[in-house]
This record gives C-alpha cells, sequence and structure tokens, in this order.
C-alpha cells in the first residue's frame, strides 16, 4: 500500500489533472450533445457554449485542487482567471477550428471528432496551466 501512496504523492497533480481533465471533458461532451443534438443548435454555437461552461468548471477545479493555488485577493484571483481563460481561448478556438474542419467541411462523425480534439485540448491545458497560469513562485 505504501508504493500505491508513494507512487499518487509523486504524480498527484498528474493524477488529479487527468481526473478533473476527465470531468471537464465530460461536462464538454454533455453540454455540446445536449446542445447540438437536443437542442438542435448548429456545432459552431454548440461548440463555443460548451467550451465556456467547461473553462469555468475547469478553472475552479484546477485552481483548488490540481495546482493548489495559493493566490488570495481579488486581484490575485483574477489574474489567475484571465490567463486561464487566455490559455482556454487558445485551445478553445483549436477545438472550433478542428470541428469546423473535420465536421462542417469533412463532414465527419461530430462526436467522434469531439472526443480527439478534447485529447488534444487537455494536453494544451495542462502545459499552459502548469507553466503559464498556476506557475509556482520560486
Amino acid at each position: 500500500m505504501d508504493k500505491v501512496k508513494n507512487l499518487y504523492l509523486k504524480h498527484r497533480e498528474l493524477i488529479l489533472y487527468v481526473f478533473f481533465g476527465g470531468l471537464t471533458t465530460l461536462c464538454n461532451l454533455i453540454c455540446y450533445y445536449v446542445l447540438a443534438h437536443i437542442l438542435s443548435i448548429n456545432e459552431i454555437t454548440s461548440t463555443i457554449i460548451s467550451f465556456i461552461i467547461s473553462v469555468l468548471f475547469a478553472f475552479f477545479t484546477n485552481r483548488r485542487y490540481v495546482f493548489m493555488s495559493d493566490a488570495k485577493g481579488v486581484q490575485q484571483v483574477t489574474n489567475e482567471l484571465v490567463k486561464f481563460f487566455g490559455a482556454r481561448l487558445f485551445s478553445g478556438g483549436l477545438d472550433v477550428l478542428i470541428m469546423y474542419i473535420f465536421v462542417t467541411l469533412l463532414l465527419f462523425n461530430d462526436m467522434f471528432i469531439k472526443v480527439l480534439s478534447n485529447i488534444v485540448v487537455i494536453i494544451l491545458n495542462y502545459i499552459f496551466s502548469k507553466l503559464f497560469v498556476f506557475r509556482k513562485k520560486k
């Protein structure tokens, strides 16, 4: 049991990021599915709305549980939020571009492409969060 605990402690941040990234992806996919398939909103608008909802979820979970931010006060938290959204706008724009190319233009299955796109987005978002948004001060 100590080996498992030590392995978890050694890789805690990455394990929690994958866990919450999975929940964020699930949030994104469910929102997208409801918007696109139940409410019949086009795939680009559905992608944008699901992106905003999932980014808000990701900010609060990443800030508190994954990177355990020590930012205090409105200014510091707002600064993190702005950086987080800026990084996510880049990856969200990439998500929209992927959906546009592969679904709108090439007519691939939207849910299959959405899953693949989210894998790329999760990897980029970890890198941005670790190196740019929640970077620990030395």
